[in-house]
C-alpha cells in the first residue's frame, strides 16, 4: 500500500481542502491520471498520481480540509495488502479525538444497542478538521451525532442538520460562571439575523485563506501610505498611438495596467530597495531580491488571485499585454498553477476600471510594497497660463515601514510619476 499524502502546492500552503476526486476506490490509476482536486491558498489545482496501481481507501471525503502531509487517499501498488507504517498512524494525523459533552444515560432495567459508534474512553468521538472547525465556530453539541465517515468519523455531511438557520440542536455548554440576568424575550420575536434575512454561506477555502493572510498583513505589518497625483494625457496619447500602430499589425492592444506594470518595473530598477521583503525580527537582515516580479491582482469568481510577470523590466509593453491577458484568461476558469503565482516582489492592484478614483491596498506577504491605481479622469489643470482638460492619475503606496521608509517611498513615486508623464522613457528603455 502506498499513502496519497496531501502535497504542498504552492510556498504559503498550509492545507488544503478536497474539490473533487476524480477516482473512486477500485478505480484503476495509471501514472499520470488525475487523482483529486484539490483547492489550495491560491487556486484550485489539479494532482496527478506518480505510482500506478488501483485506489484503495479515500482517506479526506469532498469538502474537507487537512495539513500538509496528511494521507487523504491510499493506493494498492500489488506489492503488499498491509499498510504502509504511516498508514498507520494516518487517523491520529488526520483527525483528532475531541471531548464531548456526555448526558448521563436515564437508567434502564434492560441495556439498549448503541446508537452511534463505539465511542473511545467512554467520552471520545473523531471528527474531520472541518467538522470540528466548524462545531468551534457555531458552538455544535456533538454528542449526539453519528459518524458516518470512515470509522465511524464525524463528516460534514453529519452536521448538515445542524448547520441550517434554526436548527434546534443543542450548543456546547459554556463554561460555569456567576448567574446573570437575562431580560425575557417575547416569544416568536425575530433573531438580528432573521430580521436580517441572514443566511449562511460557506466560504471557499481560497476566500478563507485569503481572510486569514490579508488579516495577518493588517495586524503584523506596519502599512503606512503615500498617494501621488500624475498628469497621464501624454500615457494616454502614447497608448493610442501604439494601439492604432498595433492595429494595422494585427497585434493585440496594450492596456493602461500593461504600462504601469513596465512603469513600476523601471522604477524598481531604480530603486532596489522597494523591490524587498521583511524576514523577521531575529535574523536581523532582509531580502533584497534581484529580479523585478510583478504581481497583478485580479478578481475572479474564486476570489482575489495575483499571477505574476517575471522579470517585467526586461520585457516589452507588448510582451506584457500578451501575457497579462493570458494570465487574466487563466485567472477566471482556475486555471493558473502555483508556478504562474509564485515569486513576485511587488504587486499592483488597479482599481480604475470600476471607476475608483483613490483607494489603499493591503500588502501582499512577503511583498513590502503594493501600489493601488485608480482610474484617470479629465481635470482641469493650468498649462502656460492656460486652464486645459488632462487626464490625471491617482495611486497610492502601501508600504511595509519595517523595510521602507517615508522618503524612499516619496522617491519612488516620484520616480513614477516621471515615467508616467514621459511614457517614451517606458517604452524605451
Amino acid at each position: 500500500m502506498i499513502d496519497i499524502t496531501m502535497p504542498r502546492l504552492s510556498d504559503t500552503m498550509e492545507e488544503g481542502a478536497i474539490a473533487v476526486w476524480h477516482k473512486q476506490p477500485g478505480d484503476k490509476v495509471s501514472v499520470g491520471d488525475i487523482l483529486v482536486e484539490i483547492e489550495t491558498d491560491k487556486a484550485t489545482m489539479e494532482y496527478e498520481a506518480y505510482d500506478a496501481g488501483t485506489l484503495a481507501e479515500i482517506l479526506v471525503n469532498v469538502g474537507e480540509t487537512v495539513t500538509i502531509g496528511t494521507p487523504i487517499a491510499r493506493l494498492d501498488d500489488g506489492k503488499g495488502t498491509g499498510p504502509t507504517p504511516a498508514a498507520s498512524t494516518a487517523a491520529a494525523v488526520k483527525t483528532e479525538a475531541v471531548t464531548a459533552p456526555v448526558v448521563a444515560p436515564e437508567p434502564q432495567s434492560q441495556p439498549s444497542a448503541p446508537s452511534q459508534p463505539e465511542a473511545i474512553d467512554g467520552d471520545r468521538q473523531f471528527v474531520s478538521p472541518l467538522v470540528r472547525r466548524l462545531a468551534r465556530e457555531h458552538q455544535l453539541d456533538l454528542s449526539g451525532v453519528t459518524g458516518t465517515g470512515p470509522g465511524g468519523r464525524i463528516i460534514r455531511t453529519d452536521i448538515e442538520d445542524l448547520l441550517k438557520p434554526g436548527a434546534s440542536a443543542k450548543s456546547v455548554p459554556a463554561v460555569a460562571s456567576a448567574p446573570r440576568v437575562i431580560p425575557s424575550v417575547p416569544a416568536g420575536t425575530p433573531t438580528g439575523d432573521e430580521k436580517r434575512g441572514s443566511k449562511a454561506i460557506p466560504m471557499s477555502n481560497a476566500r478563507r485563506v485569503i481572510a486569514r493572510r490579508l488579516g495577518e498583513s493588517a495586524r503584523s505589518i506596519p502599512h503606512f501610505y503615500v498617494t501621488a497625483v500624475a498628469d497621464a494625457e501624454a500615457l494616454v496619447q502614447l497608448r493610442a498611438q501604439i494601439n492604432a500602430r498595433f492595429a494595422e499589425l494585427g497585434r493585440e492592444k496594450v492596456s493602461l495596467n500593461d504600462l504601469l506594470i513596465r512603469a513600476c518595473a523601471l522604477a524598481l530598477r531604480e530603486h532596489p530597495l522597494v523591490n524587498a521583503s521583511y524576514v523577521d525580527d531575529e535574523s536581523r537582515t532582509m531580502l533584497v531580491h534581484d529580479r523585478i516580479n510583478i504581481g497583478m491582482a485580479v478578481a475572479s469568481d474564486n476570489g482575489l488571485v495575483v499571477p505574476v510577470i517575471p522579470d517585467a523590466d526586461l520585457k516589452s509593453i507588448s510582451e506584457i499585454g500578451e501575457e497579462a491577458k493570458y494570465l487574466a484568461s487563466l485567472a477566471s476558469g482556475k486555471g493558473l498553477t502555483i508556478d504562474q503565482m509564485s515569486g513576485g516582489t511587488f504587486t499592483i492592484s488597479n482599481l480604475g476600471m470600476f471607476g475608483v478614483e483613490q483607494f489603499t491596498a493591503i500588502i501582499n506577504p512577503p511583498e513590502a510594497a503594493i501600489l493601488a491605481v485608480g482610474g484617470t479622469a479629465l481635470e482641469p489643470v493650468a498649462l502656460d497660463g492656460e486652464i486645459v482638460l488632462h487626464h490625471r492619475m491617482r495611486y497610492t503606496l502601501s508600504a511595509d515601514h519595517r523595510v521602507i521608509d517615508g522618503a524612499l517611498a516619496a522617491k519612488f513615486l516620484q520616480s513614477l510619476t516621471r515615467l508616467i508623464e514621459n511614457p517614451v522613457a517606458i517604452v524605451l528603455a
